[in-house]
């Protein structure tokens, strides 16, 4: 039988080593929105990536954000706290996004995807 001393450092070493766990960096590639796509404001769309070749750890801290010309809007993330394995996520575009063929949708995880230039009209 253990004593509760063994017990206890057994079960601290499991939650640290847990804890202490490293996650792989993970780059995945945006599938949706695709180049030239034309969106309206107020439409919901999936946003899509390939999940083929996803580690076994990867990051909870998702997000996904709109980016025009280049300049991210990440005080107004269109979604997160979703699972990078789903390979999608719903989004509704913002009512009072500005019209422009510069969007793009940047993928939040472990690092920053960026998918290809679309349009909002």
């Amino acid at each position: 039988m253990f004593s509760k001393t063994t017990l206890f450092a057994a079960l601290l070493a499991t939650a640290v080593s847990v804890v202490a766990r490293p996650q792989d960096v993970w780059d995945p590639t945006i599938t949706s929105p695709t180049a030239g796509v034309r969106w309206l404001p107020g439409d919901t769309h999936n946003i899509t990536w390939d999940t083929s070749n996803a580690p076994a750890d990867i990051s909870e801290g998702s997000q996904v954000v709109l980016a025009k010309g280049g300049v991210l809007d990440s005080a107004n993330p269109l979604a997160q706290g979703f699972d990078l394995r789903a390979g999608f996520v719903p989004v509704t575009i913002p009512v009072d996004t500005i019209a422009g063929d510069d969007y793009a949708i940047v993928l939040f995880g472990d690092s920053g995807n960026l998918s290809p230039t679309f349009t909002i009209l």
